[in-house]
């Protein structure tokens, strides 16, 4: 088949399956050993999957939900309603009951694909309000035996099933197929809900393979890459590199064992294109950090004699940059004894190229991969754009931009400072929402991102904050509340801040230090704590954050647009933002305004002058009970440094 005809998903699958038949598609480690499908292998669980579907009913433009952890079962589930001009649907995984079903109504789903009996559970509780649900399909059967299988399906049985619905009709899978166009709605993909209710984001095949393979041919992607696909697979990220990119590229996608093995499961695989969002990349520092701190003298001096090393010459040699011949011998000897062992620690001893995006990265984390040789670039994209809008380009990567136009992208400023952009993957429409498709998209395909930017003098794009969050203190300063937010979180101990500011007189913040920075910190200075509500309140921990605190206040007093947004009081909170207490996102995004209605009492306390606030807040326990938390919580009042002009 020509490229050109390659419109489809299921067209690429075929393909693959017979191009590279038996190259290794996609692997999986289950008890504790590796298994392997090739791309004809894939293609045949495919095929079988979409006739056991087509057997029990499913039929073109139907919708398929996909819940769990990424599993090869789950993906083929994807390609197989595709083959059938159906939609699939994934949901987050660790989504709360309520939540799936406002997926699964709004997108009418039919048919589920969960991954095992914690999903299973999930849809039963709901699928009283999901009047157009058929069936549900599990992949995992431990636990299912006494359920009432009326409407339930172990996966196997389905394949089962359509393979002697394939037998009895032998041309229908490929003319199935082959009725395919890239115009056709490919997947839907919700949003994570930031600002309001999620919404369904409908991407062609088009939208998708266009963009996916313009991002591939820039970055050189090859078959030999290999993926670790661990993110939640209703995130575009996980959607576009663990799926399309394999599917365009034909690399290898490999599935850990558990969230909680990933990393070793990395050691094992030495994944050669890697993405994570700031706080994967920042969890790991803080963890090699933690381990330092309590090496022998001798292990610690020699880490820091060489990182410092690496720190000045690391990104220059990544660049190809000219380097002394000295340097690049104590360097070469620096990655026999530090930094080789360290990435092969983090599983990063074979990443060639590396991606960050969801929120800015601090400048030390980000040059700390770089100066060991890891290729860390960021990209900025959204779900609407089908991921690529900005990516760095090799020799030009700086951590203050998130690079220049992808591949196929034009990109312009509006006079209010908001990013609009046109590409390939501009979404087809958001699902039963006219009005909001209107709003986000011009009739000429320009599509309005929310982020106020701007284009510095070489040409990279510079996200400053939400279009709508960006505001005003009293004076009339600008306020940029997540640029304050993310300088913030730059420090390891701090996991998440919330900033405060637009119309008021002077910015303030809340504090989550992050519990196993500080918990470390704390018990190799003897201070006894029992949980993080008594660790968050220690004033030695008030203290760590204050330093922290001052540091951004004197970033933020070069910065003539933002000095009188230097944070003047905070408080730690008495418990850890949580997506399931509807404080975050489920990719982990602050939920401002619903942060600020909920602990208004708080937000109150910091601009009335007092110096400490009781407070009691109801949270939400894994199994969904619910309980109280309660503290009295300090106020810190902070000195605001006067504007300083920047170093040249």
């Amino acid at each position: 088949m020509s490229e050109s005809g390659l419109d489809t998903f299921p067209k690429l699958l075929l393909d693959r399956a017979e191009r590279n038949a038996e190259r290794t598609a996609i692997r999986e480690k289950d008890y504790g050993i590796w298994q392997s499908w090739s791309w004809r292998e894939v293609a045949d669980e495919v095929q079988a999957l979409a006739c056991g579907l087509a057997a029990r009913g499913f039929a073109r433009g139907d919708k398929l939900a996909i819940i769990g952890d990424n599993r090869p079962r789950l993906y083929w589930g994807m390609a197989a309603a595709q083959c059938l001009g159906g939609i699939p649907v994934p949901a987050y995984q660790d989504a709360a009951a309520e939540e799936m079903q406002y997926v699964l109504e709004h997108a009418g789903v039919g048919f589920v694909l969960a991954e095992d009996q914690e999903q299973v559970d999930k849809i039963l509780e709901v699928e009283d309000r999901c009047p157009l649900l058929k069936e549900v399909i599990y992949d995992d059967a431990r636990g299912m035996r006494n359920y009432d299988h009326t409407h339930l399906l172990d996966l196997a049985s389905l394949q089962r099933q359509g393979r002697e619905y394939d037998r009895a009709n032998p041309d229908f899978f490929t003319g199935q197929v082959a009725r395919g166009s890239g115009t056709d709605a490919a997947i839907i993909l919700y949003t994570s809900g930031t600002t309001g209710i999620p919404k369904g984001v409908v991407l062609t095949h088009d939208n998708v393979l266009i963009t996916a393979r313009n991002a591939a041919q820039a970055e050189g992607l090859h078959e030999d890459e290999e993926v670790m696909a661990y993110l939640p697979m209703a995130w575009v990220g996980d959607h576009v590199f663990s799926y399309a990119q394999s599917y365009v590229v034909g690399f290898c996608v490999c599935c850990p064992e558990s969230g909680a093995t990933v990393m070793q499961d990395m050691r094992e695989i030495g994944p050669t294109y890697f993405f994570a969002p700031p706080r994967i990349f920042e969890n790991l520092l803080t963890t090699v950090m933690i381990r330092m701190e309590d090496a022998a003298s001798l292990k610690r001096w020699l880490f820091d004699h060489f990182m410092k090393l690496a720190r000045r010459v690391g990104p220059d040699i990544l660049d190809g940059k000219p380097v002394s011949v000295a340097d690049r011998l104590t360097y070469h000897m620096g990655n026999i004894l530090i930094y080789g062992p360290l990435k092969n620690t983090m599983g990063m001893s074979r990443i060639r190229l590396a991606y960050t995006a969801g929120e800015a990265i601090g400048p030390d984390i980000f040059y700390f991969y770089r100066s060991l040789g890891i290729n860390i670039k960021q990209l900025y994209g959204q779900t609407e754009a089908a991921v690529f809008v900005t990516i760095h380009p090799d020799g030009e990567v700086r951590p203050e931009t998130v690079g220049k136009p992808a591949p196929g992208v034009e990109i312009r400023i509006e006079d209010n400072g908001e990013v609009l952009y046109r590409s390939p993957g501009v979404f087809q429409a958001y699902y039963k929402d006219e009005e909001a498709t209107r709003n986000a998209k011009t009739g000429d395909g320009w599509v309005h991102t929310g982020d106020a930017g701007f284009f510095d003098d070489q040409g990279h794009l510079k996200i400053i904050d939400r279009a709508n969050d960006v505001g005003r203190l009293n004076d009339g300063s600008l306020f940029a509340p997540k640029y304050i937010e993310n300088k913030l979180k730059f420090f390891p101990h701090i996991k998440e801040a919330v900033a405060f500011g637009h119309g008021r007189d002077y910015c303030t913040a809340f504090i989550n230090i992050d519990l196993e920075a500080v918990g470390n910190w704390a018990e190799r200075r003897h201070l006894p704590y029992a949980s993080y509500q008594e660790l968050a309140a220690r004033p030695e921990v008030y203290e760590l954050v204050q330093q922290s605190v001052a540091q951004v206040n004197q970033d933020l007093a070069h910065d003539p647009k933002l000095t009188a947004s230097q944070v003047r009081r905070f408080l730690i909170l008495h418990k850890e933002l949580d997506a399931d207490d509807g404080e975050l996102t489920r990719t982990r995004k602050v939920r401002r305004r619903h942060i600020a209605e909920k602990y208004a009492l708080l937000v109150d306390a910091l601009y009335a002058g007092k110096n400490h606030c009781y407070v009691e807040t109801q949270v939400t326990f894994e199994d969904g009970r619910t309980g109280l938390v309660a503290g009295d919580l300090k106020i810190e009042d902070m000195t605001v440094r006067a504007p300083m002009a920047k170093a040249s």
